[in-house]
């Protein structure tokens, strides 16, 4: 592909001569007899270098070098001047200039300054491309994981990144929501631009539309003055709505509108701002229950999913658990820690219901409470020792005999507890169909205390 360069100089025969010598190279040339005529073509052509006499009539060289670097910081210029103002030079490179050529000036010089300046171009593109990414891999890396559940997750990420298309991340808590909303933003080409985080079900209820969309003065008692929302703060970028699913039924109209539109309107205002926004949310709710029972809308629900990705809780990829004790090891020890086989084993086959959350919360309290760096079994919070009992228990029964409905009445609750009351996860862990657990828990009238 040919690089664009625009010439401007009022001196007709020497844009001429600039004109031949550069196309001669193969370049694609532009020219233009005034710094007013060049900065109008500069805006439509978006040139890869500038080459601008300094002294002309009207707008000078210094003035269209400032104007080019506004409107286009990485745009290269280069400035020619008169023999003995080396001063002047001086000033354009101070103010931005890659180069100057002095006037009367050898064809060769021109040809090999322009070539450099292109290389330096060229290579000043391809440090970006590296840099964009090796932030993507490092982003990326936070999200600890080798496990075929997580590969989908990743590959769902790398496809659907860059894109303007609404992500629904569902999953329970404490299971990497935001770090997987954060790696979409990140390796998108919103990445410069605001990432704007917003829990719905931690703010107020009298204060969240307020805090989505602003309010003008005067709105309501204490409004004292105009509020800018999450959505405003975020335009050109990324809002990220976690809880979505805990959103007041009364606001999901305007949300919807929002979406819509691409547009908002603050509490108490008549006017409407126009938003460039990529909107990311999350829940831990049943989303399908919450639509079911009117708490949630559905036309809302389809707005924000149109990829939907699931995040598998802890319980579902043991096979990252020993990654996961690793990484968090190392986040929070400068120490090599290591782990006991019978240790590493009741980590592994611990239920989480807390998730990643939980197990990194572990793993701190491990290592402030360790006598060396080598974690034992004995190291370990009772509830881990307890697990192995409930596990004993279940399967040895007494010599006096034992009720079946009171065992499978037992087993029921502890393979919903292993899976934080999730049935669809409880009925997987016992191997039966969900409506049979769904019986089962009417039959013994199991609750969650």
């Amino acid at each position: 592909m040919k690089a664009k360069i625009l010439v401007i100089d009022d001196d007709t025969s020497l844009r001429r001569v600039l004109e031949y010598n550069l196309q001669e190279e193969g370049y694609e040339v532009e020219t233009a007899a005034s710094g007013e005529d060049g900065l109008k073509m500069f805006k439509q052509l978006q040139p890869d270098l500038v080459i601008t006499d300094m002294k002309m009539s009207g707008m000078d060289g210094l003035k269209v070098l400032n104007s080019v670097k506004e409107s286009a910081p990485d745009t290269l210029v280069i400035i020619i001047t008169a023999f003995g103002t080396v001063d002047v030079a001086v000033e354009a490179m101070k103010a931005g200039a890659y180069d100057y050529i002095t006037k009367p000036f050898n064809r060769d010089a021109l040809k090999l300054t322009v070539k450099k300046a292109l290389q330096f171009s060229g290579l000043a593109e391809e440090n970006k491309r590296l840099k964009d990414e090796l932030r993507y891999k490092a982003d990326f890396r936070s999200i600890v994981g080798s496990s075929p559940e997580m590969e989908k997750v990743f590959a769902m990420v790398r496809k659907v990144a860059d894109t303007e298309a609404s992500v629904f991340i569902t999953g329970e808590s404490g299971t990497g929501k935001e770090l997987i909303a954060r790696s979409l933003h990140t390796n998108s080409s919103r990445r410069d631009r605001p990432f704007i985080a917003i829990n719905c079900a931690a703010i107020p209820r009298d204060l969240l539309e307020s805090e989505l969309f602003g309010h003008v003065k005067g709105a309501f008692t204490g409004a004292v003055k105009e509020k800018r929302g999450k959505f405003q703060l975020a335009d050109g970028g990324t809002i990220f709505l976690d809880e979505v699913g805990e959103l007041l039924l009364e606001l999901q109209p305007k949300l919807l509108r929002v979406l819509q539109e691409k547009e908002v309107e603050p509490v108490g205002g008549s006017k409407v701002e126009k938003l460039d926004v990529r909107v990311l949310s999350a829940t831990s709710l049943n989303i399908d229950k919450a639509i079911a029972e009117g708490a949630f809308r559905e036309d809302l629900f389809y707005r924000l999913s149109v990829i939907p990705i699931h995040l598998p809780p802890l319980r579902e990829r043991r096979k990252d658990i020993p990654l996961l004790l690793k990484y968090f090891s190392a986040k929070h020890c400068n120490n090599k820690i290591s782990f006991e086989k019978e240790a590493l084993e009741a980590l592994t086959m611990f239920s989480w219901p807390g998730n990643v959350r939980e197990l990194e919360n572990t793993v701190e309290r491990l290592l402030i409470m360790r006598s060396c760096d080598v974690i034992s079994y004995s190291d370990l919070p009772d509830k881990f020792r307890e697990q192995e009992t409930r596990k004993n228990e279940v399967v040895r029964l007494p010599d006096e005999g034992y009720s079946l409905e009171q065992l499978e009445r037992e087993i029921v609750v502890e393979a919903l507890e292993r899976n934080a009351w999730n049935q669809t996860a409880a009925a997987r862990f016992l191997r039966i169909p969900r409506h049979t657990l769904i019986y089962r828990i009417e039959k013994y009238q199991i609750s969650q205390q």
